[in-house]
């Protein structure tokens, strides 16, 4: 019976760290930079579902944050921002926080907006930080909490 418990823990611990987006939904910095450049980017929503401070510290130029996916908080005011958006708007999530095997935000808001329908939902990929893979590397930032 306990080892029966183990087993489904660590198998739930395992799902929860896989990834849940397919090979096509995942977008290169490079490539949502150069989108964000283009003149129809306005029709781009990019949502920063880390932590607070590091939004606040710097994010991506147009970026709206809605609180971290890890906390049951963040993913409810995530899902009541995406209730109103369009079902096919073309949405990227990112966080950055920490390596993106590790990151704790990304998954759970993930999942949230693809349960609630949202057609064309990508996700930025950061293997090492945002401070890493986007700061470093020159792409535009906006610091302060507000786009």
């Amino acid at each position: 019976m306990f080892a029966a418990l183990a087993l489904a823990a660590v198998i739930s611990a395992r799902a929860e760290h896989e990834d849940p987006w397919m090979a096509e939904q995942m977008v290169q910095p490079a490539q949502l930079a150069a989108a964000l450049q283009q003149a129809g980017s306005a029709h781009l929503t990019v949502i920063y579902v880390g932590f607070k401070t590091l939004y606040a510290g710097a994010h991506i130029p147009g970026a709206v944050y809605y609180g971290p996916g890890s906390t049951e908080q963040g993913t409810s005011d995530l899902k009541k921002y995406a209730a109103t958006l369009e079902k096919n708007s073309d949405v990227v999530l990112y966080c950055g926080c920490c390596p993106l095997e590790k990151c704790p935000n990304l998954r759970p808001a993930f999942r949230a907006l693809k349960e609630m329908g949202i057609s064309r939902l990508r996700v930025l990929i950061l293997p090492n930080s945002f401070a890493a893979d986007w700061v470093k590397k020159g792409y535009p930032i906006h610091r302060g909490s507000t786009p």
